[in-house]
C-alpha cells in the first residue's frame, strides 16, 4: 500500500501577493522594539500578506507545542495510539514552570486527551514533554515537519544533533512564516487529516492566555492560538475568524531587553498593538463597535 503524504505548506501557499499599505504600518510598529522582532500576516480571504523578518528563526518557547501536537495526531491517525488512551502519572514527569499536570498526585489516572487539552489550554510543560515522548520524541516530529515542507521549525529539547540548536533557541525553532504556516493548513483541514485538523484547531480555540494579543480581539470572536514565553523571548501564533475572512499571524520576539514578567512588558505590549492593527485594518466597521475596556488587564492571566 502506497503511504499518503501529508498536504504540505508549499501547497497551501503558493500565489500570495503583499499587501504594502499594511507591511509599512507593521514595520513602523516593529522598528523602535529593544530586541529583534518578527512578522507574518495572511488574510486567508484575500491571499494577501504583510511580513517583517518573516523568515528570520525565532524560538518557539511553549509554541513548539503546536508541532508537537502534529505529532500527536500522526499517530493516533496511524493507530498507534488513540486520543482518549488511558494514562497514568507519576511524579517523575515533575517539571515546573506552566501548568497544571505537575500539581498532579502520584499515580492519578488521565488520558492522552486530557494531556493535549492541558498542552495546549494551559501550557503545561510536564503534559506537553510527556506528548513529545508518545508522538516518538523530536526527531519523529522534526521528521514529519520535513515532510510537511517546513525546513526551520524543529524541536531542539530532548533531541539527539540538536544539542547546538537548543543552545541557541531553546525547546523549539520556527520563523514567523513557518509557524503561521502550520495553523494555515490546520485551520483548512489539511494537517494530518480533516478529522485531526478540526479536533486540534478546538483545542487550540481554548486558551487560558488571553491577555496578550488575544485581548485585542472582541471576546464573542473566536480565535484559535497558542502563546510562547521566556524571558527573552515572547511569541504569540493567532487565527482569527473574523466577520469578513479570517486571517493568520505570528508575532515573534528575542533577544528582548526587557525580560520583566509584568503586563506592560515591551514584547506583550508589542503584540497587543500588533493585533489591534491587524482587527481594526481587517474589519474597521466591528472595530468602531467595540474596543477593550480601560481597565481589561486587570483581569487577565
Amino acid at each position: 500500500m502506497t503511504a499518503i503524504m501529508p498536504t504540505t505548506y508549499a501547497q497551501v501557499s503558493s500565489k500570495l501577493k503583499t499587501d504594502k499599505h499594511l507591511q509599512t504600518e507593521l514595520a513602523h510598529l516593529l522598528h523602535d522594539f529593544h530586541g529583534t522582532a518578527g512578522v507574518y500576516v495572511e488574510n486567508l480571504r484575500t491571499g494577501k500578506i504583510a511580513t517583517v523578518n518573516a523568515d528570520t528563526i525565532f524560538p518557539t518557547a511553549s509554541i513548539i507545542k503546536v508541532p508537537i501536537l502534529l505529532g500527536i495526531f500522526d499517530k493516533i491517525k496511524k493507530g498507534t495510539l488513540q486520543y482518549n488512551q488511558p494514562l497514568l502519572y507519576d511524579t517523575s514527569r515533575f517539571r515546573g514552570g506552566s501548568g497544571l499536570m505537575q500539581f498532579f498526585k502520584d499515580s492519578t489516572k488521565t488520558s492522552l486527551d486530557v494531556l493535549i487539552s492541558l498542552m495546549i489550554g494551559y501550557s503545561d510543560n510536564v503534559a506537553a514533554l510527556w506528548c513529545q515522548e508518545l508522538a516518538g520524541g523530536g526527531a519523529e516530529i522534526n521528521q514529519l515537519l520535513a515532510r510537511m515542507g517546513f525546513k526551520d521549525t524543529r524541536v531542539n529539547s530532548r533531541t539527539a544533533g540538536r544539542d547546538s540548536a537548543y543552545h541557541l533557541y531553546g525547546w523549539g525553532q520556527t520563523t514567523p512564516r513557518e509557524m503561521a504556516g502550520i495553523l494555515k493548513l490546520i485551520r483548512s483541514g489539511k494537517a494530518i487529516d480533516r478529522r485531526s485538523s478540526d479536533c486540534m484547531y478546538r483545542q487550540m480555540s481554548h486558551i487560558f492566555y488571553d491577555g496578550y494579543a488575544l485581548s485585542q480581539i472582541p471576546p464573542y470572536i473566536q480565535t484559535a492560538s497558542k502563546q510562547g514565553m521566556v524571558n527573552d523571548s515572547r511569541s504569540e501564533l493567532v487565527m482569527v475568524n473574523a466577520p469578513h475572512g479570517d486571517y493568520v499571524f505570528y508575532i515573534a520576539t528575542k533577544n528582548n531587553l526587557d525580560e520583566r514578567w509584568e503586563k506592560d512588558c515591551e514584547a506583550w505590549v508589542l503584540a497587543r498593538k500588533v493585533s489591534a492593527l491587524l482587527w481594526h485594518y481587517f474589519e474597521p466597521k466591528e472595530a468602531a463597535k467595540w474596543h477593550p475596556a480601560k481597565e481589561a488587564l486587570k483581569l487577565v492571566p
